[in-house]
């Protein structure tokens, strides 16, 4: 369900000019190549990296910016100066690349070989002013890119790559993906609508409303067959409550959450939907609210906003994408409730029923329980807790005249209790600094109170990204503090008002 990696590129991309003569060049082309097999073999870097030849005119600098920006598979471009390039050459085609762009200052060797340098070498090896000079450029353009600098060798070099490279697969994603409204915003929220037209000219994903009866028609085509297959799925998989076994009182429940969740996918398949919403005011003939459906989904890499909320149904489903492969996990999630004592405040994420299990600690247990809202049938769900460490929650908001990514990094804690009466899967979390900082931050950013959780992602990828999007980031973290918090959402309102808006 996650985008085949395989199938997708980064190209690179080195300048240089023809005033060094054909020797040089020809190094040139061949320590780029090494360069480009050396990340190519690195397990830091998650898609392939294409050599491209050396660029020396203003013409080939346009024609390979031209090939990036219309090749579906190339999701990105490095460039590096071997030699220096000057950067006059490089306006056009500056100008029409439209893929993700990131400037990797390292130099083919890693030490000055003090015996036997020469003005030869000097020659060939002049990145560190050669990248000066694209560099000035770039800024002179006000083109957003990323900084890699350092040798390409080491372990860091090629991580901060490899995380690039990850925030252009999710901002591709976004460029191509569907989001499925299953009925329509929670009446009367806010947060969780917005401008869907200006999101897709943003980001590329388009929005749209569909009924519940689109998926119940696929449910009233399925098999018994089926139906058996993915209970007895769910039997293995996770522990299964008294109530929900063979012979249960709720077997019945069982069994129709399984036909919601074939419904749904078989809906989603059909229309090539990445990312849905569904809400409890719209469920129509679904017998129940989806529950382990979603969770089920999500854990397969699908997007997903409760109530409505596609904003954060189509971030899930790319930050999803951005973590394929990395350790921990990536879930829809809500700021639920508070743990206050004297010695330390705590917030307790949940939701109703769609967390999803990617990161649950141990297997999940699957029962059934009442649901006081949407006036339907007990829905199943997966109940865990979710492991001690660190994570980000990130919120993406419209504020009417942009858009704002919203970042709170946080450190998950074990539960003090056992929890044995809450029928939700949980995560319980530090807020950084501390809750009563990070929680004035969060409201004076109009950050929603829907996000997505991930132990998977850092607050690196989600800088990448909002420079991949053109968008605002505000990030609270160890370091914040109200005073310069409230500075800098002011000098974000007058800079995006007076100037990055009219890029």
């Amino acid at each position: 369900m996650i985008t085949n990696m395989a199938e997708k590129e980064i190209w690179f991309v080195t300048g240089s000019q023809h005033l060094y003569g054909p020797d040089t060049l020809k190094q040139v082309a061949e320590n780029s190549q090494d360069i480009v097999n050396g990340f190519n073999f690195s397990k830091e870097i998650p898609v392939s990296i294409v050599y491209k030849p050396t660029v020396k005119t203003p013409n080939e600098i346009t024609d390979i910016c031209l090939e990036a920006s219309s090749s579906k598979n190339c999701i990105g471009v490095i460039t590096w100066m071997h030699t220096f390039s000057p950067a006059k050459m490089w306006i056009k085609g500056l100008s029409v690349l439209n893929k993700p762009l990131c400037h990797l200052h390292t130099q083919y060797n890693a030490e000055v070989p003090w015996e036997t340098i020469d003005m030869d070498f000097m020659n060939l090896n002049q990145s560190a002013h050669g990248d000066r000079e694209f560099g000035h450029m770039m800024t002179r353009m006000r083109k957003d890119r990323k900084i890699v600098v350092g040798h390409w060798q080491t372990e860091r070099v090629q991580q901060k790559l490899g995380n690039w490279a990850r925030v252009a697969l999710g901002w591709d994603e976004f460029q191509n993906l569907t989001v499925a409204r299953i009925g329509d915003n929670m009446r009367e929220v806010s947060v969780t609508d917005g401008d869907k037209v200006e999101a897709q000219l943003r980001f590329g994903f388009s929005v749209n409303g569909y009924d519940s009866s689109d998926v119940v028609k696929h449910i009233n085509k399925l098999t018994q067959k089926q139906v058996d297959a993915l209970v007895k799925e769910y039997e293995d998989s996770y522990v299964l409550s008294e109530k929900l076994k063979s012979g249960g009182e709720k077997r019945e429940s069982l069994i129709d959450a399984a036909k919601i969740e074939l419904g749904l996918r078989a809906f989603l398949d059909e229309g090539g939907f990445k990312a849905f919403t569904d809400t409890f005011e719209n469920l129509g003939e679904l017998k129940q609210l989806p529950g382990i459906a979603t969770q089920r989904l999500m854990a397969d890499g699908y997007g997903f906003g409760g109530e409505g909320d596609w904003k954060t149904s189509a971030l899930l489903r790319a930050l999803k994408v951005m973590a394929k492969g990395l350790n921990g996990g990536t879930s829809f999630m809500e700021d639920y409730t508070y743990h206050f004592t004297p010695e330390k405040a705590y917030v307790m994420g949940s939701h109703m029923l769609e967390i999803c299990p990617s990161i649950a600690d141990g297997k999940p247990s699957c029962e059934v329980h009442p649901l006081g809202i949407g006036g339907k049938e007990d829905p199943v769900r997966l109940v865990f807790n979710s492991p001690a460490g660190p994570a980000i929650n990130v919120s993406l908001v419209d504020l009417g005249n942009r858009f704002r990514l919203v970042v709170n990094e946080v450190e998950a804690v074990e539960p003090m209790g056992k929890l044995p009466n809450l029928p939700v899967a949980r995560v319980l979390w530090d807020a950084k600094p501390d809750l009563e900082v990070a929680a004035t931050s969060w409201i004076l950013a109009g950050g929603a109170h829907h996000t997505v959780y991930s132990q998977a992602l850092t607050t690196e990828f989600m800088e990448d990204f909002a420079e991949m999007a053109g968008i605002e980031l505000v990030v609270i973290d160890k370091n914040t503090t109200i005073r310069e918090f409230k500075n800098q959402l002011n000098a974000n309102e007058a800079y995006f008002h007076l100037f990055k808006n009219n890029l």
